[in-house]
């Protein structure tokens, strides 16, 4: 039997693996390899057959990945040998996660492709803290933005952010903190509240509710790391840690 090659770039979602959708998990099944991220929960590997090549391919800020260019090569050159090629990338494949690129890299050698969405962190992580990205007394839209360029330099959209009455969620952004808050500061905005949530959706998630200005301070002491949502806006402020400081005071 001849093989048909076939690619399938999956959303696994914010972390949780239940946060799939069902149609992820149907590609999981019938898949002949699995190239996955490392936001990616390996939980999500037991859908696949027994037979299927599994290979985690990195993409995580700070630690060893495989360059961009070499994954769209191998996932081109493992579908012509071994047929269905699942990536399982963490989030949404179209949110911040390269999924376009790889799509068009895939459609330049005639192999069919589709694309499964993902429940993506942007919205999920803030939800997991019931924290709703839009309120309509306190926010009428929000901006999802990443703190940094392709060139690696501070993202010019967050001062723009910054400066609307948006909820702000700023994704892949904890390396840019400084400049985060200097964004904020410059509008006079640090009493604004933020929230920061490190593994969001997982047992070992952490959180840190504070303002602008003595944010950094609060994710030194509590040691939050990567990878992390940052929410910005008074949204914040329906967070249960501050309802319960609020109901506190009354009394």
């Amino acid at each position: 039997m001849s093989i048909v090659p076939k690619i399938t770039l999956v959303g696994a979602g914010p972390g949780d693996p239940e946060l799939i959708t069902l149609k992820g998990i149907k590609a999981l099944e019938s898949a002949d390899v699995i190239l996955y991220d490392a936001l990616a929960n390996e939980e999500l590997l037991n859908y696949a057959p027994v037979h299927a090549l599994k290979v985690c391919v990195g993409k995580r800020a700070g630690k060893h990945s495989l360059r961009q260019e070499n994954i769209e090569k191998l996932m081109v050159k493992l579908a012509f040998e071994k047929g269905h090629v699942v990536r399982l990338k963490g989030g949404d494949p179209y949110v911040f996660g390269r999924g376009h690129e790889e799509l068009e890299h895939i459609q330049s050698f005639g192999i069919a492709v589709s694309v499964v969405p993902g429940i993506s962190s942007a919205i999920a992580v803030p939800a997991s803290q019931n924290i709703p990205v839009t309120r309509r007394d306190l926010s009428e839209s929000f901006w999802v933005v990443t703190a940094t360029t392709k060139r690696g330099t501070f993202a010019q959209d967050i001062r723009l952010a910054a400066a609307s009455s948006a909820t702000v969620i700023i994704l892949m952004g904890l390396g840019k903190l400084r400049e985060i808050v200097d964004a904020f500061q410059t509008l006079g905005k640090g009493d604004q509240s933020v929230m920061i949530v490190q593994n969001g959706t997982l047992p070992n998630e952490k959180c840190v509710v504070s303002s602008i200005n003595h944010i950094e301070k609060l994710v030194q002491e509590k040691n939050i790391g990567t990878p992390a949502v940052i929410v910005v806006g008074d949204v914040v402020n329906l967070h249960p840690s501050i309802a319960q400081q609020i109901q506190a005071t009354a009394v």
